[in-house]
């Protein structure tokens, strides 16, 4: 595999990841760690970046929700969005340091956006989320942890 081909990768499982669709980065991320070919710094890096970026986009996608609320084909109930929106104003901003974990972490992203959460404080606490993520992982993989 190319140098380019394995950061290209990685970038676009972890962006991809950090969306609301279903694809997991933590195998990819691991997987090229084992095969020490890669300086760690670089991939936990890249796929940093390529998280934030997704996470970016769901922030985007969350600003422009409640155009399509209404809508029948609109997969969310007004509902489960109201409680979703309910639980962010309850816990705020911080709760974006959760950002990284499975089932809640990208739909916090989205409510984020919808609530207006300013995109530099989101930008501040997501990355603190999922570079610390990256980081843990890569230490726990190496035996550094």
């Amino acid at each position: 595999m190319t140098e380019l081909a394995a950061y290209a990768g990685l970038f676009f499982s972890a962006l991809v990841a950090a969306t609301i669709l279903p694809m997991q980065s933590e195998a990819v991320l691991v997987g090229l760690l084992l095969t020490t070919d890669y300086p760690p710094w670089a991939l936990v890096g890249v796929a940093s970046l390529g998280n934030v970026l997704g996470s970016v986009i769901n922030w985007l996608l969350g600003r422009g929700i409640h155009r399509f609320r209404d809508r029948k084909w609109f997969p969310v109930k007004p509902a489960a969005l109201a409680r979703a929106e309910s639980w962010y104003r309850r816990y705020g901003k911080w709760s974006l340091l959760l950002s990284w974990a499975p089932v809640i972490g990208d739909p916090l992203t989205v409510i984020a956006g919808a609530l207006r959460e300013p995109l530099p404080i989101f930008l501040i606490l997501v990355t603190l989320a999922k570079v610390a993520r990256y980081v843990v992982l890569a230490a726990v993989t190496l035996g550094l942890g």
